[in-house]
């Protein structure tokens, strides 16, 4: 018996002793945990540390303890209401973050005490994190100081201007008094340094916790009431900037995913990515390993270098990208890396600078662009790439760099687009569903060709049968005529026939399924389209809403049925069919009228673009050819946009280029048409003239509208174009020689210029 069991209690006693040598003991001490390596604290440490309570925010679990000169955060699990000085025992497994965390699964509170002696922090030791975590007093003048939410409870928010940056500071409160007579005050506040981070974890600023109004001191009162200085002139406000900036340049290095010269690039190495915003153009490809300098700061959240130079440091191995869903991207966590998402595609359209795709994804919608390649050469016009088609439906698989709007990660989903590297990223993986009208048509054809084989065959059948057979293809016809109708409403909604007459189509519809019973739709405050009876009784009108499928409400379909008429349980479901069909029809319609103003106008200047004017000039060659009339076409250059563009920043010159369109407009005469060309250059078709001096009056309007200065956002700027002429017929009888006749006059103009 002895010899059977010894061997079990062998394998039994190893068994014990390898899970005791497996479970590692708890680490007790706070700076044990503190100084794990980020692999050591992914691994889910046990740990029993005891430690003081510098801050805690109890609806966010947010811990923060310390214990001599190191401390920690922790992902506090406890119903208890701890303040600041209380002593803890602290339970739980350690985590990876911007430093080693630990979560707790128990919280003990051993006494109350008084907190620890608060180090006096700067500004660069809370950026390098240095005192990460720790009690620190911090001194600065109050740039602004407002109420805001957490978790959706109010707090308050304050910007410190310190030694030689900016720290936030918010506190555990919702009283606005305090805020009275704050701004401009210089001030010590006590709480716990930490940073703020994008979706990345990554650090893009200061943040102190602190816990009430208590924690500020008022060192210095403000000099003044910031609502008594005395009123700045809009356009004078830049006489009180005062800025020093120190901050030194640093150099980075990683792959190439993007690149737009004179306009950004963006470097990414590992799971770290950043973009920097370059003016030049040297030409680099996508996929080198690359390195760039330039002067950090945060823009919307984001990390970011500006004033940058880029250059390649040759071949590396390819980053391949991440595949992503819309709720990785939505978070921020993937910010400015190259990742791969697939989605179905909805539309697509060219602008003047570049392909835009619309996918749906998860059920949301974002855009993934391509922007046209850059030109070096002075006064050269290229076309891009033609834009792939891609039919609507199509399963497809975006590769690109994600590009968001607010770096902050817990303001919840934020909005993104894809920037592609070129047409190739959008890769079709399946084609659209079988399920389209055309085979639904087929199939209703064969079926009624079934039909009508069982009909001609019944005939020869007994009395009977023939009934049955005769009542079952007269069922089976009305369904078909159903069908017809709502297939022809279909493909009407796809063609180009107009929207009232879609929605006179749909309320017959309606009306022929309820066996001819009125119907009509009312759109908004458009007058009702459809049947609409007087002398109505209210109990007698069934009512659907039309509504978009965002939710607003784009009206209402109504039906009457006659009182002596049976219950009908299909009424229901019919008028909800209309409404249906009115929402696909209205929003169809929205859709395509967008894309074609889009294909036709400039969107900055909401002018008409270069595809525009050169349709309407080959209309106006072709009737001037037959009729022997003249016309004139003048070629605008502005001077010197580029400048504006360098010295006050691409905002202030794309409101330039929309005044100036704006003031070139009111020069022209009804039926003429205005056009941006691209960049700075424009130009404006004269249907009717009589000779070369109308033409050459309107130029110089156009010409003299820039003598009176632009007022655009606080500067004063002076402007002024460049303006040459063609006339049909004397200048040329084809479109490419009017534009080069123009253009060449304008670049006499503009050299010849004293």
């Amino acid at each position: 018996m002895m010899k059977r069991i010894t061997p079990v209690l062998v394998v039994l006693l190893g068994w014990a002793s390898t899970a005791w040598a497996a479970a590692p003991p708890p680490l007790t001490i706070l700076r044990a945990v503190h100084g794990l390596s980020h692999e050591d604290a992914s691994r889910e440490l046990p740990a029993a540390v005891e430690a003081t309570v510098t801050y805690f925010r109890w609806y966010e679990k947010t811990l923060f303890v310390q214990d001599g000169d190191v401390a920690m955060y922790v992902n506090a699990t406890t119903d208890l209401r701890l303040v600041p000085g209380d002593r803890v025992l602290v339970r739980g497994t350690t985590r990876d973050s911007f430093r080693p965390i630990v979560f707790s699964s128990d919280l003990a509170l051993l006494r109350h005490g008084n907190p620890p002696v608060p180090v006096a922090a700067s500004f660069g030791q809370m950026i390098r994190a240095e005192l990460d975590c720790r009690y620190v007093t911090v001194r600065g003048s109050v740039l602004s100081a407002n109420l805001g939410q957490s978790s959706g409870r109010w707090v308050t928010q304050l910007e410190l201007r310190t030694d030689s940056g900016n720290a936030g500071v918010t506190m555990d409160s919702g009283d606005p008094a305090p805020l009275k007579g704050l701004l401009d005050a210089e001030v010590e506040v006590t709480g716990v340094a930490a940073g703020r981070f994008d979706g990345k974890m990554q650090q893009t600023g200061v943040l102190i916790h602190a816990t009430s109004f208590a924690d500020v001191k008022i060192v210095r009162k403000a000099p003044v009431d910031a609502w008594s200085i005395p009123v700045s002139r809009m356009d004078e406000v830049l006489h009180k900037y005062d800025v020093q900036d120190r901050t030194q340049r640093v150099r980075v290095q990683g792959t190439i995913t993007y690149y737009q010269p004179d306009s950004m690039a963006v470097l990414q190495d590992g799971d770290r990515s950043i973009r920097v915003l370059t003016p030049s153009i040297t030409p680099l490809r996508v996929g080198d390993r690359g390195e760039a300098i330039g002067l950090p700061f945060v823009d919307n959240g984001f990390l970011t270098l500006k004033l940058g130079e880029i250059r390649s440091m040759g071949a590396a191995a390819p980053i391949m990208p991440a595949p992503v869903t819309w709720d990785e991207l939505a978070s921020g966590k993937r910010a400015f890396d190259l990742v791969s998402m697939e989605g179905t595609m909805v539309s697509q359209v060219r602008e003047h600078a570049q392909d835009v795709y619309i996918i749906s994804a998860s059920g949301h919608l974002f855009s993934a662009t391509v922007r046209h390649p850059f030109v070096y050469e002075r006064n050269v016009s290229r076309e891009p790439p033609p834009m792939p088609e891609i039919r609507p439906g199509s399963r497809v698989r975006i590769t690109g760099v994600a590009i968001l709007d607010d770096g902050n990660p817990f303001n919840g989903a934020m909005a993104f687009g894809l920037l592609l590297r070129s047409a190739s990223d959008v890769a079709v993986i399946a084609s659209p569903s079988l399920l389209t009208v055309t085979n639904l048509l087929r199939m209703v054809s064969l079926l009624l060709l079934v039909v009508v084989a069982v009909s001609a065959w019944g005939w020869t059948m007994k009395r009977k049968v023939h009934r049955q057979t005769a009542a079952l293809a007269t069922r089976i016809a009305a369904e078909a005529a159903l069908e017809r109708r709502r297939s022809a409403v279909l493909e009407d909604i796809n063609g180009s026939r107009p929207l009232g007459e879609i929605l006179e189509q749909i309320a017959a519809l309606v009306s022929f399924n309820l066996n001819g019973a009125s119907c009509w739709l009312q759109i908004g405050n458009d007058a009702a389209v459809g049947k609409c009876p007087t002398g109505v009784h209210s109990s007698t009108v069934l009512r659907q809403e039309i509504r978009a499928r965002s939710g607003s409400l784009h009206g209402t379909i109504f039906a009457v049925l006659a009182p002596s008429a049976p219950p009908d349980g299909n009424a229901s479901e019919t008028l909800s069919m209309g409404a249906w069909l009115a929402t696909l029809a209205i929003e169809t319609r929205g859709l395509y009228s967008d894309l074609v103003h889009r294909s036709q106008f400039d969107l900055l200047t909401d002018i008409h673009n270069r595809f525009s004017l050169e349709t309407r000039l080959d209309r106006l060659i072709e009737e001037a050819a037959a009729q022997g009339r003249l016309f004139g076409l003048i070629y605008i250059d502005l001077d010197e946009f580029k400048q504006v563009n360098d010295r006050y920043g691409h905002r202030v010159g794309d409101h330039y280029l929309q005044e100036a369109a704006l003031r070139m407009k009111r020069q022209l005469r009804p039926g003429d048409m205005l056009a941006r060309l691209g960049g700075d250059e424009f130009a404006a078709l004269v249907e009717v003239v009589r000779s070369r001096a109308d033409v050459e009056e309107i130029a110089l309007r156009m010409e003299r509208c820039f003598d009176e200065p632009f007022s655009l956002e606080g500067y004063r700027l002076r402007g002024s174009a460049s303006v040459g002429i063609a006339v049909y017929g004397e200048d040329g009888v084809n479109k490419d020689a009017l534009l080069s006749a123009s253009d060449a006059a304008m670049y006499i103009a503009k050299h010849s210029r004293v």
